[in-house]
């Protein structure tokens, strides 16, 4: 997974955006926690790719205290924003810097990936649920998140407009706002939902269903299939 271009500014940054270009931000991680707390014991393993930043490390392990997790990212200074911000949970999460190819072995009881999945460049887009599967155990759960939308004209530009729309009309400053309608249109890995559901599938995963849609952002829930 090529990693994208963090810097310690950028890193810095990176928690203001979340809350004001995601729709519904402030009840990702409590569904999230609901979702994966319906198949994860008590005392769990929890693989977390992406887990730069820390935000959803924090939520996941103030809601489980028998959790433990494993956040793999590949910004080293993302990774210290995220062990700045677990604070008090911090005996009970270890980093890896890194990509999925990076992450231990496990076997985990469940694995999650918040805003990360439209970073993998496509070549490696199956690849990396693959990994995740090799690494659950049958049955685990998985929560992704990420940007999806139509990939057809005239509904991708559509789509698009709405993401840049909604960051201004919360807040978003109007240059920061240009760089993301720039990198969705040309940078990022942008499936269409039908696409993820089937690329899911052939990695392994069973039980696919869309839990959250907030415009151009979609998540899912699956289980790692039985043999």
């Amino acid at each position: 997974m090529t990693p994208p271009a963090f810097d310690a500014h950028s890193a810095t940054s990176y928690s203001e955006g979340p809350p004001r270009q995601v729709p519904g931000y402030s009840s990702l991680h409590r569904m999230v926690s609901l979702l994966l707390a319906e198949r994860t014991p008590p005392e769990g393993r929890v693989l977390v790719l992406g887990a730069g930043g820390g935000q959803e490390l924090k939520a996941l392990a103030e809601a489980h205290p028998g959790w433990s997790f494993d956040g793999v990212d590949p910004s080293p200074e993302m990774l210290r924003l995220a062990k700045e911000m677990v604070g008090q949970h911090a005996s009970r999460i270890r980093l890896h810097e890194g990509c999925i190819e990076d992450a231990p072995e496990g076997p985990f009881d469940a694995a999650t990936s918040i805003l990360t999945f439209h970073f993998i460049p496509y070549d490696q887009r199956l690849a990396t649920p693959k990994q995740l599967r090799r690494r659950l155990r049958d049955g685990a759960p998985i929560v992704l998140v990420h940007l999806s939308f139509p990939q057809i004209e005239p509904e991708r530009s559509l789509w698009i407009a709405r993401h840049v729309a909604f960051g201004l009309s919360n807040g978003t400053d109007p240059a920061r706002a240009e760089r993301a309608r720039q990198a969705i249109g040309s940078t990022l890995t942008i499936l269409s939902p039908e696409e993820e559901v089937t690329m899911l599938g052939e990695a392994g995963f069973s039980n696919v269903s869309l839990f959250y849609a907030g415009l151009s952002i979609k998540g899912w829930v699956a289980s790692a299939k039985q043999p």
